[in-house]
């Protein structure tokens, strides 16, 4: 074999071994995840589980980040602006068309590809923080586009819609907010697979050779045109679907709920989870849900200067976030073993 073969079988190694081992949990972790999240919403109240739903919902959104930033490396703040989409498209047809809430999402998803899939196609001519900053334009304007007066009639301008809590279908003995979880799971379950398996398919080494090195990757062959536009368009469709389960469990959509905050608060969840580790993207959704509520326990006058306190332990303590702290805890585990 010749060094310029070597090389290319080793960088081929390199890029497949990152989805299969640093990407996903392992199997018996999974299903102990998964039990949980099945079994814990039977004995809390409402609220909790109204929590657990949101935290489903935020770890989409933050998976969807992640598969843009932590999966072809392009830097985004604007998915506030996907977010808001997705939960008006399912906000105005259900109040307006009248159709049934689960028949939005995926027109939601749809919707927010093409928008996605439009925006990249200008910001290929961007990187690093130019197509930070021209994120971060995009969901500065969308709460200032949902209040102009010739969509009023469809958004609500201001005031918003009112959107109706759907019970749960065929007669379940269960509350609304306990049906709606448990359909958030089954919709956050399908997209976590589907993203695993993404990242480990070819368009995903695709994503991640392009991240790591774009002008090898054109030179392999891989037409980075194509797959950043593509990168940008799941990554807003995903996030769609969770604006639309947002708007659903929150029962209200408003322009000024989906500002620059709700964009930097996803970013932080990704960053805190830990940037291309999917599972992560659970555990900053948990960060951003949890930690403000429990600084405000803390000091209600400072509650900003104590969350801004432990950002920064967790960030100096675990600068790699939840994915350090999986990685130490895998280790400790081997030694214990060989033990």
């Amino acid at each position: 074999m010749s060094a310029a073969e070597e090389v290319v079988a080793e960088g081929h190694q390199a890029v497949e071994a990152v989805p299969k081992r640093a990407m996903t949990l392992g199997t018996g972790t999974s299903l102990v995840v998964l039990a949980a999240l099945l079994i814990v919403p039977l004995f809390v109240k409402n609220f909790i589980i109204f929590q657990m739903t949101m935290l489903l919902i935020y770890g989409l959104a933050v998976l969807a980040l992640n598969i843009l930033t932590g999966g072809s490396g392009q830097f985004s703040l604007g998915q506030s602006a996907f977010y808001a989409v997705g939960a008006y498209t399912s906000a105005v047809l259900m109040e307006h068309a009248n159709i049934n809430y689960a028949l939005t999402i995926p027109v939601s998803a749809v919707v927010c590809f093409g928008f996605g899939y439009l925006f990249g196609k200008p910001a290929l001519r961007l990187s690093g923080v130019y197509l930070a900053l021209a994120t971060f334009a995009l969901a500065t304007a969308m709460p200032q586009l949902l209040k102009l007066n010739f969509l009023e009639h469809w958004t609500g301008g201001v005031q918003g819609l009112v959107v109706t809590k759907p019970d749960a279908p065929f007669g379940l003995p269960m509350s609304q907010d306990m049906w709606l979880y448990y359909f958030t799971l089954i919709v956050t379950l399908a997209i976590y697979i589907f993203s695993v398996n993404l990242l480990r398919s070819r368009s995903g080494r695709a994503f991640m050779a392009i991240r790591d090195n774009e002008i090898a990757a054109s030179s392999m062959g891989v037409n980075v045109a194509l797959y950043k536009t593509l990168a940008f368009g799941v990554s807003a469709a995903i996030t769609g679907v969770a604006g639309s389960l947002g708007a659903i469990a929150v029962q209200f959509v408003a322009p000024d709920s989906y500002t620059i905050t709700l964009a930097i608060s996803l970013f932080l969840g990704m960053v805190v989870g830990g940037v291309g580790w999917l599972p992560g993207s659970f555990v900053g959704a948990a960060f951003i849900i949890f930690v403000p509520n429990m600084a405000e326990s803390i000091s209600k006058g400072l509650s900003g200067a104590v969350f801004g306190v432990l950002l920064f332990l967790v960030i100096y303590l675990v600068p790699h976030g939840a994915r350090q702290i999986a990685i130490m805890g895998q280790q400790l585990a081997g030694r214990l073993k060989k033990n």
